[in-house]
């Protein structure tokens, strides 16, 4: 792909080290601007504390620090690419209205996809227009305030599903080659192990986490019925219906740790809260999708084999233990803080030593989603994470 100038809402010359200085923002990016994943958890903030930075930003005239115009940046990237995906799933099994518009539907995906939770296409459609709104309003915000916005327009080259009810439009993600990370199903079901302390979990679906597995139909070729199954389901068609039902919550539980990673580095109060505010409906996200996730690997779905390439989602509850047992959708208690503390339920892991943005682009990059992107788009990803990263508060 022949290299193009970037957006001229988007500067050059990303500063590796934050300063102390306001910006209108002129927290630059350069090249192409990307990124996701996001939600967020809620943080508690002392009277005093709040009134400290209230004053730390009325001191710079309301502009916004570089600091918290990077996280915004980013944030906006992250909408950005989250609208992208989930605009995809809802064409093909979302309802298609004034809200969310575009396709026309895919009817056996959108029934395999039902098997999970009768009410499937009212959540992908919400949660669609969720992101989008997500990203203009972080976008818009930015804007009031005199900074670089973020247009990732000149990315939109990968192609369409070419499967019946998709919009043949340029995409900025891949749901076509996924390779899933599951281990955030028994992270939230540990009753000792964080991340935030380097403990490591294993996969609920071995066989997601390798190999490439579409989220969406290709081609009508994936969606043919098959007489011999109930609803006319295919083995195949159900699969990838599965896939995406735990696609769903890996995506939505990145968000449930980024934003509160994020929110402990903002000076200004509205940007704190803006973190605040969207960070919670993304972790609301996270616990829908959490629990249908749950539906593929229970009866009467569970035992599900894609007789292409071998992904098998097992029944978790057979037998059931503390890391599998399907029904536990909420987080159970775990070390937090230090382990000398006793275990609390949280969302897991918020530790900002841990690079939350810059381990977001991981995640998307090792999930599939930018397969078919060129190298700059990549460069630009991390150009981005590392500036919301590097963030200190006051700065």
């Amino acid at each position: 792909m022949a290299k193009k100038d970037f957006p001229a809402t988007v500067a050059s010359n990303l500063p590796t080290q934050p300063t102390d200085e306001p910006t209108g923002s002129r927290l630059p990016v350069r090249r192409r601007s990307f990124l996701k994943g996001l939600g967020f958890a809620g943080a508690t903030i002392s009277a005093g504390t709040l009134l400290a930075t209230q004053l730390r930003a009325e001191e710079h005239g309301g502009r916004l620090r570089r600091g918290d115009a990077a996280i915004l940046r980013f944030l906006a990237a992250a909408e950005i690419i989250e609208t992208d995906l989930w605009q995809q799933y809802n064409e093909l099994a979302g309802i298609q209205d004034n809200e969310v518009p575009g396709g026309s539907g895919s009817d056996l995906y959108a029934l395999a996809l039902a098997q999970l939770d009768e009410d499937m296409d009212q959540y992908i459609h919400d949660n669609t227009e969720d992101e989008l709104t997500h990203e203009v309003f972080i976008n818009a915000y930015l804007a009031s305030k005199g900074a670089d916005t973020v247009n990732l327009d000149k990315f939109r080259t990968l192609p369409s599903s070419k499967a019946t009810g998709a919009q043949q439009i340029g995409r900025l993600t891949n749901l076509m080659q996924l390779t899933v990370d599951t281990s955030w199903f028994t992270r939230y079901r540990s009753r000792t192990k964080n991340p935030d302390f380097g403990d490591t979990f294993p996969h609920a679906i071995p066989t997601l986490a390798v190999g490439q597995h579409p989220a969406i139909p290709r081609t009508d070729d994936d969606v043919k019925p098959d007489p011999s199954k109930p609803n006319n389901i295919s083995d195949f068609t159900q699969a990838i219906a599965n896939t995406a039902g735990f696609h769903f919550a890996f995506i939505e539980q990145g968000g449930a740790s980024l934003y509160p990673t994020l929110a402990f580095k903002a000076t200004d109060p509205t940007v704190l809260r803006i973190l605040v505010s969207i960070g919670g409906v993304e972790i609301d996200h996270f616990g829908l999708w959490h629990d249908k996730g749950g539906n593929a690997v229970a009866q009467p779905l569970a035992g599900v084999v894609d007789p292409v390439t071998g992904l098998t989602f097992p029944d978790l509850n057979n037998p059931a233990t503390e890391l599998t047992q399907t029904n536990k959708i909420l987080p159970e208690p775990c070390d937090f803080i230090s382990k000398n503390l006793p275990r609390c339920s949280v969302i897991r892991p918020t530790s900002t030593q841990n690079g939350g943005a810059v381990a977001t682009v991981k995640a998307f990059t090792d999930d599939g989603l930018f397969i078919g992107q060129p190298d700059e788009f990549l460069d630009l990803s991390m150009e981005l994470a590392v500036a919301a990263d590097s963030v200190k508060r006051g700065f």
